[in-house]
């Protein structure tokens, strides 16, 4: 009765090795043949991104990660997705991958060229300052993040120029703005312009013409001490320049009078160009 029993025992220990043996290879199967198509998957996203079909190669890309997400394919797949589409300008999509990929994958080490992407998406988008506003906060706000998280790496150094370039846009802006209302005698108005420049982007080319129009408008509306401020700020900093040499001449005592013709003058030189559309 016992050699019985265990021979019952040996049987059951011997059916339970083989099933787990039998799972074991199966898994292995499966596990190659997953592995076997995400490399497929992604050999076929290189191919088409050469031959110029980046929306089918970024599909190919999303299908390698999806097949083997625990693969080391898996984020490199989604970066290529989001890299397919940047190189033919769907920036809406390459931000989407981007943003998930940022989200997914935050501690790859790729994860600085991600973030740089994502900047360049933001960047490239800004062709016109006085529309582009929500890139150009969007491409200042990533590259900052990237110099603040990467700061010796070659991305920070680029991120940096743009940043500069991204400032030179935003006082540009701001100057536009600023002579829009002393065009139109909104003093106030443009005071307030003209000091973001001074305030926000003092290493900006607009910066002296910034102060310059400072003290101008101070002296038009009778404010002479504000004026003289900051053309002693202008002369310490730029005495050299043409603005400063204008600032100078705000002082004579004819400026302000000559300055209010000028205005008037220009003025209706725009509304005579204007007409003349419709002569």
């Amino acid at each position: 009765m016992i050699s019985r029993n265990y021979f019952y025992f040996f049987l059951i220990i011997l059916f339970c090795f083989s099933c787990s043996k039998k799972d074991i290879e199966k898994s292995t199967i499966n596990k190659v043949n997953l592995d076997s198509q995400m490399i497929e998957a992604y050999k076929e996203g290189l191919k088409q991104l050469k031959a110029g079909d980046v929306l089918f190669a970024a599909k190919k890309f999303n299908e390698a990660e999806i097949l083997f997400p625990q693969s080391e394919y898996a984020p490199k797949s989604a970066l290529m997705a989001a890299y397919s589409y940047y190189s033919q300008n769907y920036y809406g999509d390459a931000i989407a991958e981007l943003t998930r990929f940022l989200r997914v994958y935050p501690n790859h080490k790729d994860i600085v060229y991600a973030e740089y992407l994502l900047g360049l998406c933001y960047y490239e988008q800004i062709v016109d300052e006085k529309k582009d506003l929500q890139s150009i906060i969007n491409a200042k706000k990533t590259f900052k993040s990237l110099i603040f998280k990467y700061p010796d790496t070659a991305f920070a150094t680029d991120a940096m120029f743009k940043i500069n370039l991204i400032d030179e846009i935003l006082a540009a802006k701001e100057m536009y703005i600023g002579r829009y209302y002393v065009d139109r005698k909104k003093w106030i108005s443009a005071i307030n312009r003209f000091r973001v420049v001074v305030d926000n982007y003092d290493s900006t080319i607009y910066v002296e013409e910034a102060i310059h129009r400072l003290v101008e408008i101070h002296y038009i509306i009778g404010m002479e001490t504000e004026a003289k401020k900051y053309a002693n700020l202008l002369g310490y900093n730029y005495q050299s320049s043409e603005w400063y040499k204008k600032s100078f001449n705000v002082f004579n005592k004819k400026y302000k009078k000559n300055r209010i013709k000028e205005i008037k003058k220009e003025n209706n030189s725009i509304l005579e160009k204007f007409k003349s559309l419709f002569s």
